[in-house]
């Protein structure tokens, strides 16, 4: 019995480390997060060229076809927006934080992505952080990201509605329907994300 309660604190911090970031924490406790590192998950698989490690999160279609939330959240010039807004186009809303290592790690990639994709696929990054520009807008600042813009959801809103963890990527259709949800950090370079986003038709 002993042996067993002492391996408790072992597996709850493997799982929580397999699953990605945990749920959003409080101001005190994401000032003093790590802000980026290594994610603890296996590597999904290796690119057949150079060895290199593509990174694929766990893929989600049971939501299919339900549609997005009418949650608000703060627009980069600081007015409420909500996804209803990017109806026409498809959309991938990625859910991270500046305190969620593997959240901060995919963000230059999904910047390429937005750089690459145009007005033909809209990237939306909105920022889970409870104390919201005071943590977002210095790091976009340093980051210099070409595309991506600073949402802001400081009461978690979107995060609560789907009750996930970060990062936590779903993707819409045109007409504003999920297509599937990712869990943890994806390479939004390689293959498997280029033929994923394809399925918005």
């Amino acid at each position: 019995m002993r042996s067993t309660i002492a391996l408790l604190p072992v597996l709850t911090a493997l799982t929580l480390g397999i699953a990605g970031c945990d749920k959003p924490k409080e101001p005190g406790e994401q000032a003093n997060a790590a802000v980026a590192g290594e994610s603890t998950a296996a590597p999904a698989n290796k690119a057949a060229a150079g060895g290199d490690v593509e990174r694929i999160g766990t893929i989600d279609r049971s939501h299919k076809g339900e549609a997005a939330p009418a949650l608000a959240f703060q627009a980069p010039d600081g007015k409420p927006a909500t996804l209803a807004a990017f109806k026409g186009k498809p959309l991938l809303l990625n859910l991270w934080a500046t305190w969620c290592a593997p959240c901060v790690r995919e963000m230059p990639a999904l910047d390429r992505l937005a750089q690459r994709e145009g007005d033909r696929i809209r990237v939306l990054t909105v920022s889970q952080d409870l104390e919201g520009a005071a943590k977002v807008t210095p790091y976009f600042a340093k980051a210099g990201f070409k595309a991506l813009q600073p949402y802001l959801d400081p009461d978690v809103g979107l995060s609560t509605h789907y009750g996930v963890n970060l990062p936590t990527t779903v993707f819409y259709d045109a007409q504003g329907r999920e297509v599937w949800r990712v869990a943890g950090d994806m390479d939004w370079d390689g293959d498997t994300a280029k033929a994923w986003l394809a399925e918005a038709g």
